[in-house]
């Protein structure tokens, strides 16, 4: 019995260290990388501010009770705040739409549009306002920005883009070669090659529970293997 334990264990550890072996290298490589990288400098943090500026004076804002009739719907939330300089009210209706007000006359506030994204980014962007370069209309979202629609990304002349949803106005992502060449290694940690989210697919689970049988087939084999002195 202990003999056709030690050849079993043997066979499925060579096996699996054929099938998987490749994958697991991944794991290591990619986790090696992701724990290497500062998350703060994953996040551009050193490259934006992400401060939203609160209302100081509350005195002749609307009342919260009148902004339901703005919104033609019931409100699950609100919040003012300041947008380039101006108070608003951030209103989120029921069914999850996100709409401005104008918070001194309870008026709707259209979009974002391309003029204003670029002044949101300026005030946001640490570094020089000269690399800020280009405005671009997203109706997509993609690997690199999932979020609300449309937005707009402002793009710098070194490859970063700051994402800004039309409908709040707040710097909602910041996508960095940095935060891409993470990401690379997430999509490779996970198996998610295309979409680079989901950590519950089968080849991720089949690919765990292979690794799992053959760290235990590897101490059976220790066990076996390992000089006993008497």
């Amino acid at each position: 019995m202990s003999r056709q334990l030690h050849a079993g264990a043997s066979r499925v550890h060579k096996w699996l260290a054929l099938i998987i072996g490749a994958q697991l290298l991944l794991w290591f490589a990619s986790g090696s990388v992701m724990s290497i990288l500062p998350i703060e400098t994953v996040r551009s943090e050193h490259l934006v501010s992400r401060a939203v500026a609160p209302v100081r004076d509350l005195s002749g804002l609307i009342p919260p009770a009148q902004l339901p009739h703005t919104a033609g719907t019931p409100i699950r939330s609100l919040r003012y705040r300041m947008l380039l300089g101006q108070p608003v009210a951030e209103i989120t209706a029921m069914n999850g739409e996100v709409l401005l007000a104008d918070a001194l006359t309870g008026e709707r506030r259209n979009p974002i549009d391309a003029k204003e994204a670029m002044r949101i980014a300026e005030a946001a962007w640490l570094g020089d306002e000269a690399a800020l370069t280009s405005v671009e209309r997203v109706t997509e979202n993609s690997v690199e920005y999932r979020g609300p629609l449309p937005a707009w990304r402002v793009s710098t002349g070194d490859n970063v883009s700051l994402y800004i949803p039309a409908a709040t106005g707040v710097l909602s992502s910041v996508r960095s070669p940095t935060w891409r060449f993470y990401d690379f290694f997430w999509s490779l940690h996970i198996m998610d090659w295309t979409e680079h989210e989901n950590f519950n697919s089968w080849w991720l689970i089949a690919c765990a529970l292979g690794g799992l049988i053959m760290a235990v087939s590897g101490v059976i084999l220790l066990v076996k293997r390992f000089p006993i002195t008497r």
